[in-house]
Formats: C-alpha cells, sequence, structure tokens
C-alpha cells in the first residue's frame, strides 16, 4: 500500500494499493472551534495507524506561497508537520515530491478540477471524487498512484 497525502486543510489522504486499486481516501480530518478550521490531529494519527504497515507515504512537497497570510501559512505549516510527524512516529517511510514532478508524469494542468476528473475516470466507482471541495482528496489518490507508476523514491537518504 502506498499512503498519498495533499497537505493543508483542504487537502485529503488516500491509501492505493500496489496494483493500483483505491483503498481508502478521504478529506483531511478538521473541525471548527471558535469558527475556525483546525487539523483533527487525533483523527489524523487514527487514519494513518490503520494502514501502519504500508510501503510508504508521499506528501506533495510544499513551501510558502506568495500573498498568502501569515496565519495562513503557519496553520499549513503545522498541518503538515503533524503529518510528518506522525508518519515517522508509525515509522512509515517518508516521500515528497513536488507538484510539478507528479502533475506532470500524470499529464495533469494546474487546475485542481483536473485531477478531480482523472481520479474520477482512474477509480469509476469511487464517490469520494464527486464534490468540488473533493480536489484535496483526487490529488492525494494521484500522488500515490504517481509514486506506484514511477516507482521512486524521490527524497534523499538522509530524510528517510
Amino acid at each position: 500500500m502506498i499512503i498519498g497525502i495533499d497537505p493543508g486543510l483542504g487537502g485529503g489522504i488516500a491509501v492505493v494499493g500496489r496494483m493500483g486499486n483505491l483503498i481508502d481516501a478521504v478529506n483531511t480530518p478538521v473541525f471548527k472551534i471558535k469558527g475556525k478550521t483546525v487539523l483533527d490531529i487525533y483523527a489524523v494519527a487514527k487514519l494513518l495507524a490503520e494502514y501502519r504497515l504500508a510501503d510508504r507515504a508521499v506528501i506533495e512537497q510544499v513551501g510558502a506561497m506568495p500573498g498568502q497570510g501569515v496565519t495562513s501559512m503557519f496553520n499549513f505549516g503545522f498541518s503538515t508537520g503533524v503529518l510528518h510527524g506522525a508518519l515517522a512516529a508509525l515509522e512509515i517511510q517518508i516521500v515528497q515530491v513536488t507538484p510539478q514532478t507528479w502533475k506532470k508524469h500524470m499529464r495533469l494542468p494546474a487546475d485542481k478540477d483536473a485531477a478531480r476528473r482523472l481520479a474520477k475516470s482512474l477509480w469509476p466507482k469511487a464517490t469520494c471524487f464527486d464534490r468540488v471541495k473533493d480536489d484535496g482528496v483526487a490529488e492525494a489518490a494521484l500522488i500515490a498512484r504517481w509514486s506506484i507508476e514511477t516507482d521512486k523514491l524521490t527524497t534523499p537518504d538522509f530524510m528517510r
């Protein structure tokens, strides 16, 4: 199994079998507190623990984006750090891939809806890609699929 992760509060977590079958795919677990959306770290940990026997987890390598506010960048970094920490605690190998790398391989434009359409065509029976807000789930599944298709470990040894 390969875990694919599109980090961030609007992202997703997907598990794909080595033959390309979709095992699980969900929006990143979040909840509201005082009107703000926050990462549900316990739900993330519980979900990832279910797949602790995965071959690896592939996380989209992200960085600061111009024009994004300080608070949202902090929250994004926090979420990404929680994912890395949970995977490390479960001793699941972490591989990072840039959006440019996996999207080029999957022949995807920058348009997030294209990821939903491609995911729906690859896994037509799955309902987890049906809503516009499911673009993060679709990207997570496609990231896992990229890893299976290329079978490359893009993270240097010193980061494993």
